[in-house]
C-alpha cells in the first residue's frame, strides 16, 4: 500500500499520542509519501508546541531525529496548483501541499485533521480513516 501522510500523523507518533498504535498498525508495510515541505511542517508543528509550553527544544530535537529515521519519500508538488487549491478551498498552503501530493500521486491520504479530511473528500481524494483511540 502507498499512502500520503499529513503532519498530524507524524506528530501523533513522535509525541506518543493516543492514536500512535493505530497509526503504526495502519501504516505497517506501507510506502509513505509526503510533499517536499514536510520537514519544515514538522518544525513548524514543534514551534507551535514551544509557544504552548508543550515541548522543550531538547525534546523537539530528539523527536526530529526519530522523524528522520522514518522512511518517507518526499515529493515535489506544483506550488501554482497548491495556491489554486489553497484559494479554492480556503485553506493554508501547507494543507494544500498535502492535498496536492495525494492528488498528484493518486494515493490515499491519512490524517488526524478533521478539516483536512473534509477538504480531501471534497477534492475526491481517498482518505484512510483511523479509528479514534480513547
Amino acid at each position: 500500500m502507498k499512502i500520503v501522510l499529513d503532519t498530524s500523523i507524524i506528530i501523533a507518533i513522535l509525541m506518543n499520542e493516543s492514536d500512535k498504535q493505530g497509526i503504526i498498525k495502519a501504516t505497517k508495510g506501507a510506502e509513505i509519501f509526503a510533499p517536499a515541505s514536510f520537514p519544515w511542517e514538522i518544525g513548524n508543528a514543534f514551534s507551535a508546541m514551544f509557544k504552548r509550553k508543550r515541548i522543550s527544544l531538547t525534546q523537539a530535537q530528539q523527536a526530529f531525529k526519530i522523524y528522520e529515521m522514518i522512511p518517507i519519500q518526499l515529493v515535489d508538488i506544483s506550488i501554482s496548483d497548491a495556491m489554486k487549491t489553497s484559494n479554492e478551498y480556503n485553506i493554508h498552503a501547507y494543507d494544500a501541499y498535502i492535498l496536492e501530493c495525494a492528488k498528484k500521486l493518486h494515493y490515499p491520504l491519512m490524517s488526524l485533521d478533521e478539516q483536512l479530511i473534509v477538504k480531501a473528500n471534497q477534492m475526491k481524494i481517498k482518505v484512510i480513516e483511523l479509528k479514534k483511540e480513547k
